[in-house]
C-alpha cells in the first residue's frame, strides 16, 4: 500500500510546479471533504484530489435495536439451513469491521458548462468473527480474521451547469461506476465444526459490485458574507447481475450542509447524510455460510449522519491548494440485521487546482 500512497503524493506534488496565478479562494468555496462531485470549475482549469477514508464499524443491530453475538448464534435463522453441514442458526457472528479506502480523484473542464471527472479507488477491509461450536447454544468455539485488499469500484461523471448565479450555483451528475473491484475474493475462515477451509469471502468484504452502473444526481451550493450551504442528492442504480449471479442493491444519499468562514482560508461545516441502500438481488452460489454477511437479504439499511468539519484553503503562494478534514458519526441507524452498526467515518483530503 505504501508505494501506492507515495505515488499519489508525488502526482500531487508534480502538479504544485505547475503555473498557477494567484487565485484567492474561500476555505468553503467546496463542499465537505465527505461530500463527492460538489461543485464544477472553468474552461480549461484541472484539479488532482487525495482523500482517505477511514470507517469503523463494531457491535451489531436488527432494525435499530441492538443484538448480542449469543442472541445472534442461538435465534437468528441461517438461510442455508438444510445444505450438507449448515446448522440452523448463524453460529458465525461479525463482531467489528474496519474499512480504509484510498481516493484519487481528477477533474477536468473542456468548457464552462461540463466538467469531466474520474475516481480511481483502492479499499482495504478487515472483519473480526467469533465462531460458535457444533449447532446450539453458547460455546465459543475461536475468532478469526478476514482482510481483502485491492482496486476497487471506480467512477467517471460529468459535472453538468445548470444555473449560476454570484451567491449559488447548481448542476447535475451524470456518472457510471466503473466495476475494477473483485468480487471473487477469498479468505481462511473458521467453521463451527472447527474446520479452517479456504472460501469466498461474503459480499461486504469482496471490493466492487461486478456491475457497469450509472449514478445520477445534483448539487446545489450557496454563499453569504461568512456562511455557506448546500445539498446534493446522489444515487447509484443497479441495472444488471453480475457474472457471479447477483446485484448489489440501489443506493441514495441526501446530504445538505452549512459552513462558516471565519477568514479567507480557514472555515469550519456542519452536514447531515440520509443514506439509503437496498439488499443484494440473486445470490453468489460459492458464498454460503452461518454468517450474516452471506445473506443477500441482510445487507440494506438506511442511516443518518452527523458530520464536523474543518476546510483550508491555500494563499497567496499556495493558492490553489486545499486542505480539510470531516469526522463523521451516525444519529440514526436502521438495518435489515442482524448487521454490523457504523461508529464512525473519518475522511482527510488534499486538493490542488490549476
Amino acid at each position: 500500500m505504501q508505494p501506492i500512497i507515495k505515488a499519489l503524493a508525488g502526482v500531487l506534488l508534480l502538479a504544485a510546479g505547475s503555473a498557477v496565478a494567484d487565485m484567492p479562494a474561500r476555505a468553503d468555496g467546496h463542499a465537505p471533504i465527505g461530500v463527492m462531485a460538489d461543485h464544477y470549475h472553468r474552461r480549461g482549469e484541472w484539479m488532482l484530489s487525495y482523500r482517505s477514508m477511514f470507517m469503523d464499524m463494531q457491535g451489531n443491530l436488527s432494525g435499530t435495536s441492538s443484538i448480542s453475538s449469543d442472541e445472534i448464534a442461538t435465534t437468528v435463522p441461517n438461510r442455508f439451513f438444510g445444505n450438507p453441514g449448515q446448522p440452523p442458526t448463524l453460529r458465525i457472528v461479525p463482531e467489528e469491521m474496519s474499512m480504509q479506502m484510498h481516493m484519487l480523484g481528477m477533474m477536468y473542464a473542456p468548457t464552462d458548462s461540463v466538467t469531466l471527472m474520474a475516481m480511481l479507488n483502492y479499499l482495504s477491509n478487515e472483519m473480526d468473527h467469533t465462531t460458535y461450536q457444533g449447532g446450539t447454544g453458547t460455546n465459543v468455539l475461536g475468532r478469526f480474521r478476514t482482510e481483502t485488499s485491492g482496486f476497487a469500484d471506480s467512477s467517471i461523471s460529468a459535472l453538468v451547469r445548470l444555473f449560476e448565479r454570484e451567491h449559488a450555483r447548481v448542476h447535475a451528475i451524470l456518472g457510471l461506476s466503473v466495476p475494477l473491484g473483485d468480487v471473487n475474493e477469498t479468505d481462511d475462515i473458521l467453521t463451527p465444526m472447527g474446520m479452517r477451509p479456504t472460501v469466498r469471502v461474503p459480499y461486504p468484504m469482496q471490493l466492487g459490485s461486478g456491475s457497469w452502473d450509472p449514478i445520477l444526481g445534483a448539487s446545489y451550493s450557496g454563499f453569504g458574507d461568512a456562511f455557506g450551504w448546500g445539498a446534493q442528492w446522489r444515487s447509484t442504480f443497479r441495472v444488471a447481475d453480475n457474472d457471479e449471479g447477483y446485484r448489489l442493491g440501489n443506493e441514495h444519499r441526501l446530504t445538505g450542509w452549512a459552513s462558516y468562514a471565519f477568514r479567507e482560508s480557514l472555515s469550519t461545516s456542519l452536514r447531515l447524510e440520509f443514506i439509503d441502500r437496498g439488499d443484494i438481488s440473486g445470490i453468489d452460489p460459492q458464498i454460503a455460510g452461518p454468517v450474516q454477511t452471506a445473506d443477500p437479504a441482510r445487507q440494506g439499511g438506511t442511516r443518518l449522519d452527523l458530520g464536523l468539519g474543518v476546510n483550508l484553503a491555500g494563499q497567496g503562494a499556495l493558492a490553489g491548494w486545499r486542505a480539510a478534514i470531516e469526522y463523521v458519526v451516525p444519529v440514526a441507524q436502521d438495518l435489515n440485521g442482524p448487521q454490523l452498526e457504523t461508529d464512525s467515518v473519518l475522511t482527510i483530503g488534499i486538493q490542488r487546482s490549476w
